[in-house]
């Protein structure tokens, strides 16, 4: 039972791991090209940096959104019947 649910948590945060990884990958890409762009022109604003960041993860997580639903449907119902 012991190495039943050590298996479970770890197919979990890999899963937590690949399903977040897109939105995570593109928030940090537009905050690279962000930041280089601010170091270019020496402007420095916070909000320059936050808002192109959150429109480009918002817009991932709507992309993204189905995909990451059925990985998660996909892993929960695998996790109900194997626990049945």
């Amino acid at each position: 039972m012991n190495a039943t649910l050590v298996d479970a948590l770890g197919s979990a945060f890999t899963l937590v791991l690949i399903v977040s990884a897109p939105i995570l990958l593109i928030g940090l890409a537009v905050s690279l090209i962000t930041s280089l762009l601010q170091a270019m022109t020496q402007v420095q604003e916070q909000t320059l940096s936050l808002v192109p960041r959150l429109m480009a993860m918002l817009v991932a997580l709507l992309f993204f959104m189905s995909w990451m639903l059925s990985e998660i449907i996909t892993f929960a119902t695998e996790m109900f019947s194997t626990a049945a």
